[in-house]
This record gives C-alpha cells, sequence and structure tokens, in this order.
C-alpha cells in the first residue's frame, strides 16, 4: 500500500477530508441532498518552520486536528439544529467556542486518562511497594478506561452511525490507496480499518506513556501528577512519529505495533452503507486528485497486467492460428488420401479387367 497523506474523521452524518493545506466537508443533510464545504487551512509547520521538528511537530499536528475537527463538527451539526435554534454566529463567538471546546476536551481527556488511572492505581496497589508495578497497573487501568469508553459510547444510535461515517473514511483511502477507482462497488469492498487512524493513535498514547511513566521517579505525590500532565505533549508527540512511520512502512516492526490499533477499530469503525459510501468519495473529490494519485503510483502495476493480459491473448492467438493450420493439414492428408484410395481402386479395377478378358 503506497500512503496517499490523505486524512480525515467522521462528523454528524458526513466526512471530513484533509489533503496538504485543503479540506472538504461532506455532509448527508435531512432532504438527503450532500453538501460540501472546501475550506483552506495553512498549517502550523509552514507558518513556524520550528514545528516541522520530530516530537514537536506531533504536538502541532495535534492541535490542528482539534482545531479543525471541532469546526468542522459543528459545521455538520448545523444542518440538524433545532428551530429556534441561533444558527448565525459572529466570527468572533466561532473562535471563543472552538476555543473552550478544545480547551474542555483536553482537559477532560487529560483529567479522566491520566489523573484517574494514578490515583486508582495508588488506591488499588496500597501494598505493592514497587514503582514499576504500580506504573503497570497504572497503564492497564488507562488502557480498560479508554476501551471500555469506546464501548460504552458506541451502544448510542447516533455514536453507531458516527462510527459507520469513520468506515466509510477509512475504505475510501483505502480504496485508492490500493490502486483502485474510487467507486462505491470498489469502497465497499475496502478495507475498514487504517494504521494513521486516530484511534490507533489514542492507543499509542495510552501504551508510551506506561513507558515514559516508569521512570519517573520522585516521592511527592504532587509533582508525581505535574509531571504526567507536562509529559502529555511529549507523549502525544512521540505517539506521531510512530503513526508517521506506520503510514509510510510495512515492516514487521510496524505491523505489530499497529495491530492492537487495528484491533481497537473494530469498535470504532463499522460498515458503512452506499449512501455514506457516497458522501465520502464526493469528500475526497473535493481535495484530492485520485486518478492522477493512482497513474502516478499504480502505472508500472497497470502495465504489467496489460502485459500480462497481451501475452495470454497472443498466446490464445497463437493456439487459434496454430488450431487453423492443423486443420488445413488435415484436410490436405484426407485429400491426398482420398487420391490413393482412388489410384488403388483403379488398380485394383484394371487387375480385374485384365482377368476377365484372360479368361
Amino acid at each position: 500500500m503506497k500512503s496517499s497523506g490523505i486524512g480525515g474523521q467522521a462528523v454528524m452524518e458526513g466526512v471530513m477530508m484533509k489533503n496538504g493545506d485543503k479540506y472538504a466537508v461532506a455532509v448527508r443533510k435531512p432532504d438527503q441532498e450532500i453538501e460540501v464545504q472546501v475550506n483552506e487551512y495553512v498549517s502550523l509547520q509552514k507558518r513556524y518552520p520550528v514545528l516541522k521538528f520530530p516530537i514537536i511537530r506531533g504536538v502541532a499536528a495535534f492541535i490542528e486536528s482539534m482545531t479543525i475537527g471541532i469546526k468542522t463538527l459543528t459545521y455538520s451539526s448545523s444542518f440538524f439544529e433545532e428551530e429556534g435554534e441561533v444558527k448565525e454566529k459572529t466570527k468572533k463567538q466561532e473562535f471563543l467556542s472552538t476555543f473552550l471546546l478544545i480547551f474542555t476536551s483536553v482537559a477532560l481527556a487529560v483529567g479522566i486518562f491520566m489523573i484517574v488511572p494514578y490515583f486508582a492505581s495508588r488506591f488499588l496497589g496500597k501494598h505493592i511497594e514497587s514503582q514499576v508495578v504500580l506504573n503497570l497497573i497504572e497503564g492497564a487501568i488507562r488502557i480498560v478506561m479508554f476501551v471500555g469508553y469506546i464501548l460504552a459510547i458506541s451502544l448510542m444510535p447516533d455514536i453507531k452511525r458516527f462510527f459507520m461515517y469513520h468506515g466509510a473514511e477509512h475504505k475510501s483511502i483505502n480504496c485508492i490507496e490500493h490502486g483502485l477507482e474510487l467507486t462505491v462497488e470498489n469502497v465497499r469492498r475496502s478495507s475498514k480499518e487504517h494504521k494513521r487512524c486516530g484511534t490507533s493513535f489514542m492507543f499509542l498514547v495510552m501504551f508510551i506513556s506506561i513507558i515514559f511513566f516508569m521512570f519517573i521517579h520522585v516521592e511527592s505525590p504532587v509533582l508525581r501528577i505535574v509531571y504526567r500532565i507536562l509529559l502529555v505533549p511529549v507523549v502525544a508527540g512521540v505517539s506521531y512519529e510512530f503513526i508517521r512511520l506506520a503510514g509510510s512502512s510495512d515492516s514487521l516492526f510496524v505491523r505489530i505495533i499497529s495491530r492492537p490499533g487495528l484491533w481497537l477499530q473494530g469498535l470504532t469503525t463499522k460498515e458503512p452503507d452506499d449512501q455514506m459510501i457516497e458522501v465520502a468519495i464526493r469528500s475526497v473529490e473535493s481535495v484530492f486528485d485520485w486518478k492522477q494519485y493512482i497513474a502516478d503510483n499504480f502505472s508500472d502495476t497497470k502495465t504489467a497486467e496489460n502485459d500480462s493480459q497481451n501475452a495470454d491473448a497472443g498466446s490464445k492467438n497463437e493456439k487459434a492460428v496454430k488450431t487453423n493450420k492443423e486443420i488445413e493439414e488435415d484436410a490436405e492428408l484426407e485429400e491426398l488420401e482420398e487420391i490413393i484410395r482412388n489410384q488403388k481402386k483403379k488398380h485394383s479395377d484394371s487387375k480385374s479387367k485384365e482377368g476377365q478378358e484372360t479368361a
């Protein structure tokens, strides 16, 4: 599989796709029409070159994905607001609400998945002196809480549809990255698992945090909590580098570290219907020239397939020609045999006549 560089996420009744500095949101409106909005976004790495360095770029990418993700979710939900709700907002209000949502989301994530497991592990491990064992217990609790959270929200009908659109997003990217034309049929047959998924990223954050926190040896419980909060960006940056590697490599090491995240995607992605796939295709085509991508990256494969097909056709033609020659040779042989039979008959008749005359 050759990475396209395109990425995205599910939104309410739709799919967002991002490629370079452009991102598109395609939404299936209540009247069943597909609305597509295309926007430009200059990445932080382009605006601030220092953010291109490893680890740091992961933090920048995480902030960007959160910002765009919340904006697109807000946009998609606007099509389903009840009558009487305020639909028009000033840019200042939108910026403030987006900032507050991002801040609240990060604060809740850090609080629930970083701090709570710490206290839970210390409560359960009152009789355990080893910090290493306690950190392993803390990591296990963190992962169990994360998986439990996903299982709980997956029972909600709206979240089920959200996960179906998530599956449509993955399937459409997998389709083009395997050199297939972006059609509903091809997307339907593609995998709903992808190594660059945000679910895999979150699992890596949980796993890598276990390794990081094992090396924190301070007596003060307050400092331990502070270290955990301060290391969140570093852990996210390292996790991003692993996800980045997974998107460009298919080595044994990458397959091993990607497998748990792919298993977890069994919970966060569901099989979409054809209408959802159509929405994902519209989103991809708004920001990505998949035909050119396939021509650039899979032309050798298609040429080899064509050569193979031509060789098979040539072989069939050769067999057909050979068969025709055999037919002609058989006809000539039959004609020759007929001449020989006639000659023998004439010779036999001549001898018979001579015998009769002698008698």
